[in-house]
């Protein structure tokens, strides 16, 4: 039913989406103030707005080259737009100073208020909350008002539905909701009125979606992630005062980032290149050695940062699953290249023995099952081989047995690349069959499956196939596919676990 949007998302990388929905939301208010809508004139937005973006644009730019860090591009215009939609602009040229001091106080916290490189609060709201405490009451969160909702609304749902953040979001509005209701009716208001201004007259749906759902600042996992939502939300619905420190959107939401970092991957590693791999004729593996201890699961995702001339619009982070197994002294990673590749690709290709580049944000839940005797069924294409590539190794190396049966799908041979360790894994429980979808350039020496994986192919080779939980990993194209197969052959969609970064 979403598939266009979905394909329309999975083209975008998440941080370009934050900066064009945040861009259209802009658009709409400078069409709003120069209509009369608002409590300000089209021309003070649009100032104040230029100013923000000036102030985090530059101190970003000398904080980093300060400190010696890569930086994301486009993170210092995104936080420059989120403040631009809180902050009351200014009407006299000597509130331009406070302008600025929240630009630099919001850049500043990414570098001054971090843990082994790694930020912890998100920084437009510990800019917000250390201006409230010196009593600079800047944040009047206009952009929570009624005639604003449509396109907020519609903004922020597609950043959560990018982020696969649903669940978040929906956590934080319930446990917000019980608060705000149980504060109001306490305070004498209408269970009903307080509803209703709640989703049209507070920066709900603004905070909830855009805001909270950052990556850098929620936890890795699921379960933290609920937890951190019920926090945010709860002290987002509270009411109190205790000395200079009061009930904000910005405070809630600095309380749950200092939950996040306790729980969650609280350090940025530099990897430096040990080595490169040609796997395939258009596929390298990159060797890396951590500068720092590097915890993960078989399976999980990082955020590497590298910084290059002239970064296109898919900008210089990208997601990659790690290859290697927590058992292995050096972190790999592997990408395929084309003719067409981003300018991050096409850095990444470059890459000389000795260079590094920065992994943060450890990430994702497509992982083995606690229960040893979960039977499963690993489905891959192309380099989304790669989470079961550092499963199996990892099994290998601690010994351990499970009952797996892999796909792999590739259009020729010479794509298939680790079958030196799902050979191996043999040893571990795992059954690998291999299928080519490019039938003409199949060899007579060929001696695994030809054709794409279909219902009588997994029914041949699984049996039990009912009995099963499914991991599928690849293009998305090919995960969305695979897991309608999976569906109508009956399996459960919460037996089938796919591979998800936001953003290629």
């Amino acid at each position: 039913m979403f598939k266009w949007l979905d394909d329309f998302l999975n083209s975008i990388t998440m941080y370009r989406l934050a900066v064009y929905g945040l861009l259209t939301i802009l658009a709409y208010a400078v069409i709003l103030a120069f209509w009369g809508a608002l409590f300000f004139t089209g021309p003070q937005l649009i100032l104040s707005s230029g100013v923000l973006y000036l102030t985090c644009v530059s101190s970003n730019y000398l904080l980093s080259r300060l400190f010696k860090a890569q930086t994301n591009v486009e993170s210092s215009t995104i936080t420059a737009l989120i403040l631009s939609l809180i902050l009351s602009p200014f009407t006299k040229p000597s509130e331009i100073f406070f302008l600025v001091l929240a630009g630099v106080l919001a850049m500043g916290s990414k570098y001054l208020l971090a843990s082994n490189g790694k930020h912890i609060f998100n920084p437009a709201a510990i800019s917000l909350l250390i201006l409230n405490l010196f009593g600079v009451g800047l944040s009047v969160w206009w952009v929570g008002s009624s005639i604003m909702l449509p396109v907020v609304s519609i903004v922020g749902l597609l950043i959560v539905r990018k982020l696969r953040r649903g669940h978040l979001f929906i956590t934080f509005v319930v446990f917000a909701i019980i608060m705000i209701l149980l504060t109001g009716i306490n305070h004498g208001f209408a269970p009903k009125d307080l509803s209703v201004q709640l989703l049209t007259s507070w920066p709900v749906f603004y905070f909830g979606t855009i805001m909270l759902t950052e990556p850098m600042t929620t936890p890795p996992t699921k379960i933290p992630r609920l937890v951190y939502g019920a926090i945010v939300g709860l002290f987002f619905g509270a009411s109190f005062r205790v000395g200079p420190i009061f009930s904000s959107p910005e405070f809630a939401l600095v309380v749950g980032n200092l939950f996040s970092f306790l729980v969650g991957f609280k350090r940025r590693i530099v990897f430096t290149l040990e080595s490169k791999v040609q796997l395939s004729p258009d596929t390298i593996e990159f060797v890396f050695i951590p500068n720092k201890e590097f915890s993960f699961l078989p399976g999980q995702y990082v955020e590497w940062t590298l910084q290059h001339k002239r970064p296109d619009s898919r900008g210089n982070r990208r997601y990659f699953t790690i290859a290697s197994s927590p058992t292995e002294e050096l972190v790999r990673i592997c990408s395929k290249f084309s003719d067409k590749s981003s300018s991050f690709k096409k850095a990444l290709k470059v890459l000389k023995v000795g260079d590094g580049i920065v992994g943060s944000q450890l990430d994702g839940e497509f992982v083995l099952p606690e229960d040893p005797d979960v039977k499963m069924v690993f489905i891959a294409g192309g380099v989304g081989i790669t989470p079961f590539r550092s499963m199996i190794r990892s099994l290998l190396d601690t010994g351990q047995q499970r009952w797996m049966i892999l796909f792999y799908v590739n259009k020729l041979e010479d794509d298939i690349v680790y079958k030196e360790v799902f050979d191996e894994g043999k040893a571990a429980g795992l059954k690998t069959v291999y299928t080519l979808t490019d039938i003409v350039k199949v060899s007579e020496k060929w001696r695994g499956k030809v054709g794409y994986i279909d219902e009588n192919m997994i029914k041949e080779e699984v049996p039990d196939y009912e009995d099963r939980v499914y991991y599928l990993s690849g293009p998305n194209m090919m995960v969305d596919l695979y897991k309608k197969l999976l569906m109508d052959m009956g399996i459960k969609q919460s037996e089938i676990k796919t591979d998800y970064f936001p953003g290629y």
